[in-house]
Formats: C-alpha cells, structure tokens, sequence
C-alpha cells in the first residue's frame, strides 16, 4: 500500500496475518504502528509491507485468542462484541473505525459498551463466537502458509491472558480507578505490573479489569 492510503482503524495483512492499524506517523521510516489481532501484539512496519483487508459479513477472524463470525443481522446482547464499521461518534463518544467493543446494555438495537460509548444500530455489526457455516476465514493472507500446528495454536484462547479486556496499557494512557474515585497516568509497565503516577502499583489483569478501572484517555490514539 501507498502511505497516504493506510488510515487507523484499518484492518490489513502484515506477515500473512491480520492487523489493525492503530497509528500512522508519516515523519518515521516504519510508520505504520499494528496490533495483531489474533493476540494485539504490537508491530510496526512502513506501508509497503501491509495489504489492505476490508472486513463483511460472514467473514470469521481470531479476536485476542478467539474465533468470531462478523454477522450483520445478528442482534447484540450484553456481553457480545461488536465492530464498528460505520462509525459516526457524539461528542461525549469516543470510538473509530474497526474498533472492538463489548455491550454493556442494549436498547432498540443501539448499545452501550462497556467503555460508556453509544453506539447505534447503524455502525456496527456483531462478532458472533465460533466458526458459522459458510463463512469466510480472513484471519490469514494465505492459509496455506500456515502450518498445522500453528493453525491449532492459533485457535487455542489459552494464549491469551484471563481477563477479555484487550486494551493493553502503554505509557501516557490515563485510568480512573473506579473503587478509590481518582485518575491516575501509567507512567512505568513490565510483564505483569503497571505502575501509576500516584505511586500505586496495580496488577495488569486489575488494571484491564473494567468493573475495577476505566480507560479515559488512550496516549496513542490522543483522546
């Protein structure tokens, strides 16, 4: 791909897998910042390296350790995730193209998610759980590259950690701790603490734990 074609949001193929485009920044040489899907590890690549992908119904990907069916006509439940595909936020929202969140509640086909974002009925589609009849796997670019064994790793949830809130914490992000009342910055990470600017130390899975911590503002995305 050309460079002024990559947008975030965007899903694309970086080494024959699928990826979602969280950051161009065109000043830099590798300027296409990733998360691969399969189980949001971070990549970061320059543009020619990265083949467009534009998700539809039936389409069937691996979602952080998980296998969904993108379903249009499906109605969401509190619990299932969707995508947003035609993202039109309110002000008090904040959510673009491709992103993934889970419903919190529903009402008249509009949801709100978990990150207290309404949605309506006309943006999203929704990531049914497993492999539907007839769908078509997008997870990879050429599944014939991929071997056996990869393929059945891939499609094991024991990757990933136990907790299903995907978004990782990178420095700058700004969380409200929900029991204490307060918002602080992460100012420090390593394998399985975050440490915050109030010289608190959390665990990671309690961090992404959302019954405990809200995102509030994500650094790389600038909201």
């Amino acid at each position: 791909m050309k460079l002024f074609q990559v947008r975030k949001g965007q899903f694309v193929y970086y080494k024959n897998e699928l990826h979602k485009v969280y950051s161009v920044k065109p000043m830099f040489k590798q300027s296409v910042h990733l998360y691969r899907l399969k189980d949001m590890q971070q990549d970061i690549t320059s543009a020619g390296n990265i083949e467009p992908c534009r998700p539809k119904h039936n389409d069937s990907f691996i979602f952080y350790g998980k296998r969904y069916t993108i379903d249009k006509n499906r109605k969401p439940e509190p619990g299932d995730f969707i995508l947003i595909i035609k993202p039109a936020p309110d002000f008090l929202d904040h959510y673009s193209l491709n992103e993934i969140e889970k419903v919190d509640n529903v009402e008249d086909g509009n949801v709100v998610t978990t990150r207290d974002n309404g949605v309506k009925h006309s943006e999203y589609v929704v990531m049914v759980p497993g492999k539907q009849e007839g769908s078509e796997d997008i997870a990879y670019y050429d599944k014939q590259l991929v071997s056996e064994a990869q393929l059945e790793e891939d499609e094991s949830a024991g990757i990933i950690t136990q907790n299903e809130n995907f978004e990782k914490p990178v420095v700058g992000d700004i969380y409200f701790d929900i029991q204490n009342d307060t918002k602080a910055m992460v100012v420090a990470i390593n394998e399985h603490e975050v440490y915050l600017g109030h010289n608190v130390t959390v665990d990671l899975n309690d961090l992404m734990d959302d019954e405990k911590y809200r995102l509030i503002y994500r650094f790389e995305e600038g909201f």
